[in-house]
């Protein structure tokens, strides 16, 4: 039987694709870690808002995000982080992603924010080949 609780957070969601990348709208960042946690999914959090350009965001994410010190900081490196080594670790049970406050700066123009955006909804389609909720959210500086 399903908890109140549960089933509140799971209409959270329910009109959100398992697997899309979206601006975050209405949605509050506490309230989608939240539903991460009581669904037993990743919930990946990257505040951006100190960022200038590329290289400052993929430092961000890989130090919010706990990527290895390995990683080559480029969005090659940003989309195999994502994806093929979360693989290969096993069965995974889902993902929240939510890009905080991503720059509008002359050096990280909405061509760059197109490129970022770009590597989670190759994540997305990634995980949704094999059947892995990975939702992630956006919103800009």
């Amino acid at each position: 039987m399903q908890t109140p609780l549960r089933k509140e957070q799971e209409t959270l969601l329910r009109g959100v694709r398992p697997n899309i990348v979206q601006s975050i709208r209405a949605f509050r960042v506490h309230d989608l870690q939240e539903t991460a946690r009581i669904l037993g999914q990743h919930f990946l959090y990257a505040n951006l808002a100190h960022a200038q350009t590329r290289q400052d965001v993929l430092e961000l994410i890989a130090t919010q995000f706990t990527f290895p010190a390995h990683f080559g900081k480029n969005f090659d490196a940003l989309y195999d982080c994502m994806t093929d080594p979360l693989h290969k670790c096993g069965p995974q049970p889902g993902f929240v992603v939510v890009l905080d406050q991503i720059p509008t700066t002359p050096k990280f123009d909405k061509e760059v924010r197109e490129q970022l955006l770009d590597v989670f909804r190759e994540a997305a389609d990634y995980w949704a080949e094999r059947k892995i909720a990975f939702r992630c959210f956006y919103s800009f500086l």
